[in-house]
């Protein structure tokens, strides 16, 4: 098994739940995050007066997926981020040893 942590744009995360889901992801976590990379913020105008914003809100979902489904949830969801500008997002890959649903006590992929 593995686990997906990506970092999207906050519009794009109903896309990449959808593009999930239509490959047989079955669920997700959800969380509002803010950060940068190499753009390091962004620098915006508000009645005149020049700010700088270090840090730029982002969407951070967790999903668990068995290992052959690795690749095309990789894919389905970097095509529905994507946008072709700086700061669309990261997609980082974890092992995961083993998990249990706490409800019926199953383990491995039969508790994702």
């Amino acid at each position: 098994m593995k686990k997906l942590d990506l970092i999207i744009r906050p519009h794009k995360l109903d896309e990449v739940k959808e593009a999930l889901s239509a490959v047989g992801v079955q669920g997700m976590t959800v969380m509002e995050v803010k950060g940068f990379g190499r753009q390091k913020g962004k620098t915006e105008v508000y009645r005149g007066s020049e700010y700088s914003i270090t840090f730029v809100p982002k969407v951070r979902l967790e999903v668990l997926v068995p290992d052959g489904l690795l690749e095309r949830a990789m894919k389905a969801a970097s095509e529905a981020a994507r946008t072709g500008r700086i700061g669309d997002g990261k997609i980082m890959v974890t092992d995961v040893l083993d998990v249990m649903r706490i409800r019926t006590g199953e383990m491995g992929e039969a508790a994702i």
